[in-house]
């Protein structure tokens, strides 16, 4: 009988330390895996389940049987059932095993892990001190609160009291771009707590920190890892139509823990329901500087897309820019293809050669986004992937083609909304430019317009 030397046994259990990972995914011999399963170190588990409709995938909870298929299979001899789903991960059949440890290794305690010097505002306070309680009560908990409200700030009073009570935190987010922008100032507000950052090509993915931010997708590698879970942007696509997010969520956290949800823009059901209190949620309608939101503008700009055919750019847009180039004032032009944004990208580049655009495909995006941040670019295009996660002090934005389905009201209050956010910086344009008036454009600005007026009675305005 092979024993399992504690030396390998505490390097093997350490690594898998809060993961769930395919067998075949395990740096070591087979050997020693079988032998710290057999001695219930490990726990294994089959890949897949047969249900009564087909199959059911552990790993992302996967039961549509058209999302599975076959091959044959070297390894059983067979043809083996896969799941399609969460190929990226790792191909996960019939004959494959899913190995966690049996019992998560303890986080250090962090005495006052926080070094944040700065000072919330009344409505912030008030939704800390909730977000406190949701924690150590481990409830589930949503705060609504406008966008450049302060989400993050609000969150740190929380974290700190979870890390000193030797808890581990996990705020996952649906967009790469919003980890990016979180990791430096979780960096800075808890310098001597371990971060791990997860994202597809970070090196830390997977590894299991006392703080891990990371995009919803890689919370399939977590199982029972964390004492509270954030959900940042809830309402952010994919996250909002994907079960397997959710499910990755649930199955990331521990069965007794928090679940704090951060939204600006709840759907219209989440809304009914916090207003009827039938969901526990704490509500900011106003910015931490105490000015109320900017209101989109609506302008026409007749048939957009013709005009781009003929390589011309509609007037009024053309001279937004150029007013924006000219007050050296930056800002955001978004727009809804990426094809229409390379388009109106060379348009720009005639005028300004160091206008760039940026898509969810485009190789250099963190690059350019960077020089945008740094002030190096006047003007970026951009698709919907920069509707939130991206912050600028000093900044208007506009919108082409807003009567395009693909501008939602959460979408058309996400743009607004990177708008005035800096204190010193409270005021600026946002502009719908269209070729007809929607819905989603009225509910937008409807919405901005009600949260204003909501934080004016409450009295949390200046002016």
């Amino acid at each position: 009988m092979y024993i399992l030397p504690s030396s390998v046994a505490s390097p093997l259990v350490s690594w898998l330390n809060g993961q769930r990972l395919l067998r075949e995914q395990l740096p070591f011999p087979d050997e020693d895996i079988a032998a710290a399963v057999q001695a219930g170190l490990l726990h294994e588990q089959p890949g897949l389940i047969k249900t009564a409709r087909a199959w059911r995938c552990v790993r992302c909870g996967n039961d549509d049987p058209h999302l599975f298929a076959s091959f044959p299979c070297a390894r059983c001899g067979s043809d083996c059932t896969y799941c399609r789903k969460c190929l990226v991960m790792g191909r996960i059949g019939t004959c494959t095993r899913l190995v966690h440890a049996a019992l998560l290794l303890p986080s250090e305690r962090y005495e006052a892990p926080f070094t944040w010097d700065g000072e919330l505002s009344a409505a912030q306070a008030e939704a800390a001190q909730a977000v406190c309680q949701a924690v150590l009560d481990r409830s589930e908990l949503t705060v609504w609160a406008v966008c450049g409200a302060g989400k993050t700030e609000i969150l740190f009073p929380a974290i700190a009291a979870a890390l000193e009570n030797g808890e581990r935190v996990c705020l996952a987010t649906p967009r790469i771009d919003v980890v990016r922008e979180l990791a430096p100032r979780f960096r800075q507000a808890f310098p001597r707590v371990p971060l791990a950052v997860w994202h597809g090509g970070s090196e830390e993915r997977g590894r299991i920190a006392p703080l891990v931010l990371s995009t919803t997708h890689q919370l399939l590698r977590a199982y029972r890892a964390f004492d509270v879970m954030i959900i940042d942007e809830v309402d952010a696509f994919p996250y909002s139509v994907e079960p397997m997010l959710e499910y990755a969520a649930s199955q990331a956290r521990k069965e007794q823990s928090s679940l704090i949800y951060l939204t600006a823009t709840p759907s219209r059901v989440w809304q009914l329901d916090i207003r009827r209190g039938r969901r526990n949620a704490a509500v900011i309608p106003a910015r931490y500087h105490g000015c109320p939101l900017p209101v989109p503008a609506f302008e026409w700009c007749g048939n957009w897309r013709k005009r781009l055919e003929r390589g011309r750019l509609p007037q009024n847009v053309l001279a937004w820019v150029l007013r924006r180039l000219e007050q050296g004032k930056q800002a955001f032009l978004f727009v809804p293809r990426i094809d229409e944004l390379e388009a109106v990208t060379r348009l720009l580049q005639r005028v300004n050669p160091t206008i760039v655009g940026v898509h969810a495909e485009a190789p250099d995006r963190a690059e350019h986004v960077q020089a945008f941040r740094d002030g190096r670019v006047p003007l970026l295009v951009t698709t919907t992937i920069l509707e939130r996660g991206v912050t600028v002090p000093n900044i208007d934005v506009a919108v082409l083609g807003a009567e395009d389905r693909i501008f939602t009201e959460s979408a058309l209050v996400q743009i607004a909304g990177r708008v005035g956010r800096h204190a010193a910086f409270p005021d600026g344009d946002v502009r719908f430019f269209h070729h007809g008036k929607t819905n989603a454009m009225v509910r937008a600005r409807r919405h901005i317009l009600r949260m204003n007026e909501e934080a004016k009675k409450r009295g949390l305005l200046r002016r």
